[in-house]
């Protein structure tokens, strides 16, 4: 895992075309934005159950 510090308003680039953004930082709670082409699905990870195990 690489673990980044970042400020509001400050980003980190994952590939050639996602940004991650930090809108706000509140108390313990952290809202991003996350710009990516329209193919590319995004989830929170709590609502992906259980990962499942490589065959």
């Amino acid at each position: 895992m690489l673990v980044l510090t970042r400020r509001k308003n400050q980003s980190i680039v994952i590939g050639d075309d996602i940004v991650v953004t930090v809108l706000e930082v509140k108390g313990d709670q952290i809202r991003l934005g996350i710009t990516a082409p329209r193919d590319v699905q995004v989830y929170r990870e709590e609502l992906l159950g259980e990962p499942k195990q490589p065959s």
